[in-house]
């Protein structure tokens, strides 16, 4: 696991400075402690920042080259396949220097062209420099594990594994962008392509990237199959079920560093513990994280798996964000990032880090399997398609036109939100349920100027395309898919990422292997979701190996108190950051919007829990990167890294 970067002028007499690379590499340091390397030839650069996981007799490995140096390389992840795949082109006459899985994606590289990564099985972001063809290849793995961020302008292209290293590069400029900060506060996230920054791009999951001769050409390589289904029984599948989640577990014990496991207590991490103790000779290190407030507690669970499966469990319990921690997080995840789980993601990553270096999680199954309660929402609602759509809208439009002060309680807000749900089409209605400021609120919030600046925007479009696009042929597959498109890639795995590489901890995902994603994606959707049996499939078939109370019980999610946090312990600065004179002329809001939602939220009136904590994330996003507030230094290297990104 490490951090990557490079530079690209397209004006050739032009030299790429290796000091240049280096401060860029310089802001991922925290990716990858272990070693540093550079390499730049003429208008070229790459940079690479590593984590020494395998392989450790190898120092700045990267960036690596093929026999005669013509392809270059710069990678960060872990390629779970490389030694069958080493073996395969050693048939076809390729040369290895090394052990690493590096120069195996170099010579796929060679063998397959752009095809290579679809031999690849793992996570990861990579560039190549094929100086013969004088091209750019950038990739990044199928579900988006793995980050990759790029600029383009009229003379130099950059990229790099987190926003903050392009802004090393004076040319790229620290402007928000409205349209994407409108999708974040419609989604909690920002989603690929978009960034928070006008100018630079996220290259999506599953997805290539080449430049030539300063011109872009993108594809995709892979997308889910949710057609023809697989015909099975239940026992069957059960059995390839769990035979396939061991071997990814497997694939994810290869380590020659300490390794252990996030153990919520939930379904999802519990059978992670369950393959890694079954598979182990020592005893599993396991973390858990939990609250002061029993109702977002899930350590007891965690202790009964832990008990039963004796491993060495070790607890965290998280109490409000304090102010020296939440600019440390706003700073590692460049965006303003609006899932409050990444709260105790980030201390329970950096607990664990004191103690191994790898780590595997439960990320990925309710994606699957149909982990979530708006999946049994989504298929009751069909039901209220009978109704007449033109019905249903004027429903919806009488409850809006309610002053907004009525709509302000809590009743009638929930039945206008669900009256303005049942009147979209499915794939909105998917887009409008689980997520943040429904359409009308954000607009309600906006001013004048900012309404005219999101003219056509349309953050549920994002829904719309990929139900259009979708081979699913059910309602609860076509939702799945979308989530591992959209919520997975650009929340989910950005929340695990950041936080876990913010300490030089590796996550590992099995559940996201994307041949169990691909064999599940074929089963009957009654193997995942039946009334209202969530996961059936999964539950059944860790039945006998977990306490029937974890996998019987109500799915509690990583919650954190948030509406408790803003009553109490966040109140002061949430009244000192959201209501201060910057805060107030950044022109999106109105300012009383803001005051009302709060004050409201104080009195006990409303829970407006997840709105304050997104408008918070924004304002402390723009102090630290547009204003160029830097989170409080905690040593020498961070504060050659804010000197490096500019922020000081």
């Amino acid at each position: 696991m490490c951090g990557i970067c490079g530079k690209l002028y397209f004006d050739q007499t032009r030299t790429v400075d290796p000091k240049e690379l280096q401060q860029l590499a310089a802001t991922l340091s925290h990716r990858g402690p272990d070693g540093e390397g550079v390499w730049t030839d003429r208008n070229v650069g790459l940079g690479h920042r590593r984590l020494a996981i395998i392989d450790l007799r190898t120092v700045a490995g990267q960036p690596m080259c093929n026999e005669d140096g013509s392809i270059w390389i710069t990678f960060n992840g872990e390629i779970y396949n490389f030694q069958e795949l080493r073996q395969v082109l050693q048939t076809k006459g390729h040369i290895f220097r090394t052990q690493s899985d590096t120069e195996v994606i170099v010579h796929a590289y060679e063998e397959y062209g752009r095809a290579c990564v679809e031999q690849l099985r793992g996570m990861f972001a990579f560039a190549i420099w094929d100086a013969r063809r004088e091209t750019l290849f950038l990739a990044r793995d199928r579900v988006g594990k793995k980050p990759l961020y790029y600029f383009l302008s009229h003379d130099r292209f950059l990229f790099a594994s987190e926003i903050k290293a392009l802004l090393v590069d004076k040319a790229v400029p620290r402007v928000p962008d409205p349209l994407a900060i409108d999708h974040f506060l419609a989604l909690q996230y920002i989603p690929a392509p978009l960034t928070a920054f006008r100018g630079v791009r996220k290259l999506p999951a599953a997805h290539w990237l080449e430049l030539r001769q300063g011109r872009i050409e993108m594809g995709r390589y892979w997308e889910l199959r949710f057609t023809p289904k697989t015909q099975i029984t239940m026992p069957d599948a059960i059995a390839e079920l769990r035979d396939r989640f061991a071997e990814a577990v497997q694939l994810r014990l290869v380590s020659d560093v300490p390794l252990g496991a996030f153990l919520s207590g939930g379904v999802d991490s519990s059978a992670v513990v369950v393959s890694m103790a079954q598979q182990s000779e020592r005893p599993v290190k396991t973390f858990s994280v939990g609250f002061e407030d029993a109702a977002f507690d899930e350590r007891s669970f965690a202790r009964l798996v832990s008990e039963r499966y004796g491993t060495e469990h070790t607890e965290l319990v998280v109490k409000a964000p304090v102010a020296d921690l939440l600019p440390r997080m706003v700073w590692h995840y460049d965006e303003p990032f609006g899932d409050a789980s990444a709260i105790p993601t980030y201390a329970i990553s950096e607990l664990t880090r004191q103690h191994v270096t790898v780590v595997l999680n439960g990320d990925g199954a309710d994606e699957s399997f149909a982990g979530y309660d708006w999946y049994i929402m989504a298929r009751r609602l069909r039901r209220g398609d009978l109704i007449p759509l033109w019905l249903r809208q004027r429903l919806a439009d009488c409850l809006q036109r309610l002053p907004r002060q009525w709509r302000q309680h809590q009743p009638l807000r929930k039945l206008s939100r669900l009256a303005a749900v049942m009147a979209k089409e499915p794939a909105r209605r998917h887009a409008r349920w689980p997520r943040s400021f429904a359409p009308e609120d954000r607009w309600d919030m906006y001013t004048a100027e900012h309404q005219t600046a999101l003219v056509g925007s349309d953050p549920e479009r994002l829904f719309v395309d990929v139900f259009a696009r979708t081979n699913a042929e059910d309602c609860t597959d076509a939702a799945l898919d979308t989530d591992v498109n959209l919520y997975l890639a650009d929340d989910l795995l950005v929340k695990m990422d950041r936080a876990t590489m913010a300490h030089a901890l590796e996550a590992r995902s099995p559940f996201l292997d994307h041949k169990l994603m691909e064999f599940v994606a074929s089963l009957p959707v009654e193997f995942k979701l039946l009334g209202m049996q969530k996961k059936r499939l999964l539950k059944a078939a860790l039945r006998g190996q977990l306490p029937d109370v974890v996998l019987d019980r109500s799915k509690m999610g990583f919650s954190v108190p948030l509406a408790r946090w803003f009553r109490e312990d966040l109140r002061e600065m949430a009244h000192d950051v959201l209501l201060a004179p910057r805060a107030m002329q950044r022109g999106y809001f109105q300012p009383h919007t803001v005051a009302n939602l709060l004050d409201a939220h104080c009195r006990g009136e409303s829970n407006h829990a997840e709105h304050l904590w997104d408008l918070l994330m924004l304002e402390l996003w723009h102090r630290t990167f547009i204003d160029g507030e830097g989170p409080t230094p905690s040593g020498s290297s961070e504060a050659q890294i804010r000197t490096a990104s500019g922020l000081v």
